[in-house]
């Protein structure tokens, strides 16, 4: 086994929550364990009856390095239920997983380590008192019991854990930078967007952050009208028979938020666009000349995100895609599939961002339709995928109901991943919708769906963009591109006539007249991240120029307007991430 492969890292982290448990227990033995798995670059462990403070994680930390020095290995053994049970008689949260367990029929075993033992399936590292070096405790969190709010709240202890401390420390790195990055922060100071209590993860988007919201959008719009997609609007509610068709009913409805009417049944908000697409196409006869036929639509969503789960604009109730459904014939989705991954190149590779993909397949126990048809709909996109150049891997059982999915995981600058967009194949969607188109022959025939997003949620994307970016935008991109800072009063009409002559030629630029010294000025636009700013004085009114501060170059000296307008122009339509 590789030092650091993800069984290894797994194992490594599970064994660390097991060391957390023990320490907490020794130190405040009134506490009740829970559950205590290892997650994404971490573990933590869950605990009732545990009243602490941020401030008490560093005496655990020194406990379980005192504890662990004795950990020489874990040894398991298979007990009975009955005396599983007497040995958690005090503890309701390990009685209920005891009679979950044995009631599908697991054995159930005890894992102990010097003196702590623990109800687990297994898999730690061999020597803990040598491989449980490099861990640290991060955070204290809330949670509830399985995740249910309808059950009680728990104190959430969250820690990492690393094979080397050079790996902890990079990490812990990491941590620092993001949390300068947190889009909540960055976003609140500049000014993009906020929430309020009376709409629980849903935006206000603020005027400044509209104006980098619509510049994405019309990005995609510009962009996707070149490649041959038509842009449509369908309604926000539907009633339950929409989804009851296409298949939502049975396997997202719980998750939508619903309107009930006295005499026309149930409404459901719409959460997702697709079956809205099925509708136009079925609007009017087809023909295979039609297809494909790309259908895209930036429409509002609504999904009931649990409350515990909202997170700023990275999960949210109310969101928007740049969604597209695309139909074609099976000869046709090869071809397409290119065309797609075409566009998430063009599209990442505007922001720096590194990509792979994962292909998701059938759910044994949820999916809709046939599994000869599945099996062909994986084949086709492996065969797709593998010839696509891009980095790829499989997670099985991870596709849509109604057809596997190719998601695109993206790296921002800390290096972390994010799944974004998504490209999903689809066979069942349109034959529950009875969508036919007449073939060269004129047979009928059944289009396949293709459902692809690219930026995924456009809320999300923006949260992530913020962070990677650090919300230092692109002037493309940026809210305003352009301050103008005249030095004194006597500066301020030359300064509005620079300001007039930027709003011509479409430059989002403001004039800063405030009666502060420059140095405040420039210090305060500094935090706002601004690409430009334009500082004017004597000297360049009397040059009629303009001192130029950049961003990201620093001070270029005096310029003549007319060539920062060139400059910006090129910079602008060639969407730069920094300028050259």
């Amino acid at each position: 086994m590789l030092k650091n492969s993800m069984q290894h890292l797994d194992n490594l982290r599970h064994s660390c929550a097991h060391l957390l448990a023990a320490a907490v227990m020794e130190l405040y033995p009134k506490a009740k364990r829970t559950i205590g798995p290892s997650i994404e670059n971490g573990f933590y462990y869950d605990f009732d009856d545990l009243k602490i403070a941020e401030t008490d994680l560093s005496k655990i930390e020194e406990k379980m390095r005192e504890i662990v020095k004795s950990w020489k290995g874990f040894e398991g053994r298979e007990v009975s239920t009955e005396e599983a049970k007497r040995e958690f008689s005090d503890n309701p949260y390990k009685i209920e997983l005891i009679k979950e367990f044995s009631g599908e029929g697991q054995k159930l075993t005890f894992y102990k380590s010097g003196d702590y033992e623990d109800l687990c399936r297994g898999g730690h590292c061999p020597h803990p008192n040598n491989d449980l070096k490099h861990f640290k405790l991060l955070k204290l969190a809330g949670a509830y019991w399985r995740g249910s709010e309808k059950n009680k709240m728990l104190t959430r202890i969250y820690g990492t854990c690393w094979p080397t401390a050079k790996e902890l420390a990079d990490y812990l790195f990491q941590l620092e930078e993001a949390e300068k990055r947190d889009h909540k922060k960055v976003g609140r100071e500049l000014e993009l967007f906020m929430f309020h209590e009376t709409a629980p993860g849903m935006p206000y988007w603020l005027p400044k952050g509209v104006i980098l919201y619509n510049q994405l959008v019309q990005f995609w719009r510009e962009e996707h009208r070149k490649r041959g997609y038509q842009e449509i609007v369908s309604p926000i509610l539907n009633k339950k028979e929409l989804y009851v068709t296409s298949g939502h009913y049975d396997h997202y409805w719980q998750d939508m938020f619903v309107a009930k009417t006295e005499d026309e049944g149930e409404y459901g908000v719409k959460a997702m666009n697709c079956p809205n697409a099925h509708v136009v196409f079925g609007f009017k006869s087809r023909s295979y000349k039609d297809l494909p036929l790309r259908l895209s639509d930036t429409d509002t969503l609504h999904r009931y995100e649990l409350s515990g789960t909202l997170n700023g604009l990275l999960r949210v109730r109310e969101f928007r895609q740049d969604d597209a459904h695309i139909y074609v014939t099976e000869d046709q989705i090869e071809s397409e599939y290119t065309e797609v991954f075409a566009i998430v190149k063009q599209f990442y590779s505007v922001f720096n961002l590194e990509y792979s993909f994962r292909l998701g397949t059938r759910n044994p126990e949820n999916f809709m339709g046939d599994v000869e048809t599945w099996n062909k709909a994986e084949k086709t996109l492996e065969k797709i995928l593998k010839n696509s150049g891009v980095e790829y891997s499989i997670q099985d059982g991870d596709g849509a109901f109604y057809g596997p999915k190719v998601d695109i995981l993206m790296k921002d600058a800390l290096g972390r991943s994010w799944q974004m967009g998504t490209v999903q194949l689809d066979f069942q969607q349109p034959r529950r919708f009875n969508l036919e188109y007449t073939d060269s022959d004129g047979s009928k025939k059944t289009p396949v769906a293709i459902h692809r997003v690219i930026y995924g949620s456009l809320e999300r994307f923006i949260g992530i963009l913020i962070e990677h970016l650090g919300g230092a935008f692109p002037t493309w991109l940026a809210p305003v591109q352009v301050v103008i800072l005249p030095i004194s009063d006597r500066h301020n009409e030359y300064a509005n006539a620079v300001n007039k002559e930027l709003e011509q030629h479409g430059i989002r630029s403001i004039v800063d007249g405030r009666a502060e010294t420059l140095g405040a000025k420039i210090r305060d636009h500094q935090l706002q991240k601004l690409p430009y700013m334009l500082v004017i004085g004597d000297k360049e009114i009397e040059a009629n120029k303009v001192a130029v501060r950049s961003r990201d170059q620093g001070d270029l000296g005096q310029l003549p307007l007319q060539k920062l307008l060139e400059d910006i122009k090129i910079e602008v339509d060639e969407r730069r991430i920094k300028r050259n």
